[in-house]
């Protein structure tokens, strides 16, 4: 038990900046509340605070030791709440990062069905076009566009493989014409999305062939729907991800271009922390979002080639070219 106060000590005086603060919430006396944080220095062999005339701040082991005592508390806090209400259910707020595109196309719509399910999770969603550090912003749920994660400590899940291609409204068409080759995109106005990885150089596969073409942003942007909305507008050809401008394509409001030429594809992956033991919040949003992507078969539909008739887009299964 004293130890266990003793973390919680540290927890409230790292969060509220003072030890006699920290022991007043936790209902004991300011020299109480020093004696556990010098007991708990002295078990660790290590200072995790340090003061000076204006503040208290944490050391550098300080800093690592909240983060990772943040996450059992936590994870008590789940534990005791499923035990004091006699649930067999998820609790607890469910912490989630994505795009702005992805968290306004796919996680919003399904958050009614999510929260039916689940009444007694909250969500927090931080919409943000980059990428957290998991363990040290709390977060509980990531997904990404990328394959892998740096953090040996992160687990990741495939969702799914989606296309990026290149398309234009009918108005910007009719004004300057459909390139029908790879070399008619040059004097053509590009919307560019800069945090794509060599926003600036295309690198198209067709088969065995590889063809890199640079190009000129008419509009650049770090959020893609910046670059949906001027496309819609006939402002340029944008390059984004075939789940950005799926519903678009399908409508008839853009308008697939070079669509035999593939570009390098995108892998959807939820991130997560390495736990033996996932939270029974983060297991019911991983398992929930997966069973979506697979029931609504959302790669088969992201990662298929387009034919046209008229200005309607029809879709085509669609094979990865070689990558060069």
């Amino acid at each position: 038990m004293d130890k266990w106060m003793e973390v919680q000590l540290f927890l409230q005086t790292a969060e509220l900046g003072s030890v006699s603060k920290a022991a007043e919430t936790l209902g004991m006396s300011s020299s109480a509340g020093s004696r556990h944080l010098v007991n708990l220095e002295q078990r660790l062999g290590a200072r995790l605070v340090e003061r000076n005339t204006r503040r208290l701040f944490l050391t550098e082991v300080g800093e690592e030791f909240y983060r990772r005592c943040l996450n059992i508390s936590s994870e008590m806090e789940e534990a005791e709440s499923l035990v004091s209400s006699a649930l067999l259910s998820p609790v607890g707020t469910l912490r989630v990062t994505a795009s702005v595109s992805f968290c306004a196309q796919i996680i919003a719509p399904l958050l009614p069905e999510f929260t039916r399910r689940h009444p007694n999770i909250s969500v927090s969603i931080t919409a943000a076009n980059r990428y957290f550090d998991i363990i040290e912003n709390g977060i509980d749920v990531a997904i990404r566009t990328r394959e892998h994660d740096a953090d040996s400590g992160i687990v990741t899940r495939r969702l799914a493989e989606t296309r990026r291609i290149l398309a234009a409204s009918p108005e910007y068409l009719d004004r300057h014409g459909t390139p029908k080759t790879l070399d008619e995109l040059s004097g053509h106005h590009f919307l560019i999305y800069t945090l794509a990885n060599n926003p600036y150089e295309l690198a198209f596969t067709k088969a065995s062939t590889c063809r890199s073409i640079k190009i000129e942003g008419l509009l650049d942007s770090n959020e893609g729907q910046v670059i949906r909305q001027a496309g819609l507008n006939g402002l340029g050809i944008l390059i984004q991800p075939t789940y950005i401008i799926h519903d678009d394509v399908i409508a008839g409001r853009l308008v697939p271009i070079l669509d035999d030429w593939d570009l390098p594809r995108l892998k959807i992956t939820l991130a997560y922390q390495n736990r033996q033991y996932l939270s029974l919040k983060v297991r019911a949003f991983i398992d929930f979002l997966a069973d979506h992507f697979r029931n609504e078969e959302y790669e088969r539909r992201w990662t298929q080639t387009w034919s046209h008739s008229g200005s309607v887009a029809v879709r085509r299964e669609g094979k990865a070219n070689t990558i060069c």
